[in-house]
């Protein structure tokens, strides 16, 4: 059963996707998160990284829409994200992973600045303050997405523990 303080929970993630602060979730939101990424790692919009961060994005942004957006005005509310996590994502983590997964590949490959494969915790905790996670609450979710403790944060870390964030009840 859902309730009430997942539904609030719930609600309070939806500013992390209300990048511009305008009261509703929408396609500028996603590429305004994938300039923001782009600015903080110098890394160019034409790029082959800028190129799957903004196509990552999009991809996002059409899951979220398809999931979320009830009325089809382009905008998912705070109300109709609360409702497509709760309705249609509580029970089924993976398929937001899934939808988030092509913008969060792209993300670490933009903050990967070694090119390992991973990114580090540091640059993990810049992504997510370009991101607008505020520095205290990155540094502590990047701390904790490198489980192993090998100062690496990749694909298998942070997909999973993202959606859990977003749709598995605390």
């Amino acid at each position: 059963m859902v309730s009430s303080e997942y539904e609030r929970r719930i609600a309070a993630r939806f500013a992390t996707f209300d990048q511009d602060g305008n009261g509703w979730i929408d396609r500028e939101d996603f590429s305004g998160a994938a300039k923001a990424l782009l600015a903080e790692f110098a890394t160019a919009a034409r790029s082959d990284r800028g190129q799957a961060l903004y196509a990552g994005a999009e991809a996002f942004w059409q899951g979220m829409a398809g999931i979320a957006d009830r009325d089809g005005d382009q905008r998912i509310t705070r109300g109709e994200f609360v409702n497509g996590a709760v309705k249609r994502l509580s029970d089924n983590p993976d398929r937001f992973a899934e939808i988030a997964r092509p913008f969060l590949h792209a993300a670490l490959a933009v903050a990967d600045t070694d090119g390992d494969g991973a990114a580090t915790v540091e640059d993990t905790v810049r992504a997510l303050r370009a991101l607008g996670v505020p520095e205290n609450v990155a540094g502590a979710a990047a701390r904790a997405l490198d489980a192993d403790g090998d100062g690496k944060v990749g694909e298998p870390d942070v997909v999973p523990a993202f959606a859990r964030y977003f749709t598995v009840p605390a």
